[in-house]
């Protein structure tokens, strides 16, 4: 068994799947830099010890997934044995040991990155992108709830499982995001751009705000806004990871929305004089 060596860069939020219960899609890089994705993953229900870190390196046993026309797109043999922790890259020398492996291949247009997505040669869904300016932060309210017939469907299965296994802990699905979270950038298209950020990371910084502000929405969105634009955004090197959705990739204008940031510190120059 031949496996492959992944270092994870992205999680999504859970979103709901008839056919797959709750699904995280992740994504990293191989040794030599370039993407890769791992879909589909029901990564709440791993078993502690494969429920792996953003940064750690790990090794999979994966199979080009032949339902998804993307390159990049792989998926485990088998989610009981798929996944073992083997190395984690942390942040010493301004992330120099992550940036030696994230930053091969980096964009700064976003015209010639969604042409390379619909080249039929390449079908580039994954990239390391570099803004030229971000504008503005956006929240958003959207619905609070998760579509009622695929939860519906989900809370069946859940309950045959339950009986078979007889568990005493039954899963509960992921709380639904209430609030969409977007950036607003310029690329050296000189195009300006609102797309939308589909990061675990930033769902669980609304929850965790939210949980701190004793359930004030409005105090846990502006927690949110200064951590993603104040901080990231105006005091950080910032790069985003941006991923196609399989459903929207031919026929969106822009198929990409962003799957994570990478944020390093700016490396501030010496002063010649």
């Amino acid at each position: 068994m031949a496996l492959t060596k992944v270092l994870i860069a992205v999680k999504t939020y859970p979103t709901l799947s008839s056919k797959y219960d709750e699904l995280v899609c992740t994504a990293g890089f191989l040794e030599n830099g370039s993407w890769i994705r791992i879909y589909p993953i029901p990564f709440r229900k791993l078993e502690y010890d494969k429920q792996y870190s953003k940064y750690d390196w790990i090794e999979v046993d994966l199979e080009k997934n032949n339902s998804d026309f993307r390159l990049e797109s792989h998926k485990p043999r088998s989610i009981e044995t798929a996944f073992k922790i083997v190395d984690h890259l942390g942040t010493e020398e301004i992330w120099k040991l992550r940036k030696e492996i994230v930053l091969n291949n980096v964009y700064t247009n976003m015209t010639e990155l969604i042409a390379q997505a619909k080249d039929n040669s390449k079908y580039t869904s994954l990239a390391v992108f570099k803004p030229k300016e971000i504008l503005d932060f956006k929240i958003e309210s959207v619905d609070r709830e998760w579509d009622k017939k695929k939860l519906d469907l989900l809370k069946a299965k859940a309950l045959q499982l339950n009986l078979f296994q007889n568990s005493e802990n039954p899963f509960e699905v992921v709380k639904k995001l209430p609030y969409k979270f977007s950036y607003k950038f310029t690329s050296d298209d000189g195009i300006e751009r609102t797309m939308m950020i589909e990061d675990w990371e930033i769902g669980q910084l609304y929850w965790n705000c939210l949980k701190r502000h004793e359930g004030d929405e409005a105090r846990a969105c502006e927690d949110v806004r200064k951590k993603y634009f104040d901080d990231f955004a105006k005091t950080k090197d910032l790069y985003l990871f941006l991923g196609t959705t399989r459903e929207f990739h031919l026929i969106a204008p822009n198929p990409f929305v962003i799957i994570g940031t990478f944020h390093p510190k700016k490396i501030l120059q010496p002063s010649l004089f």
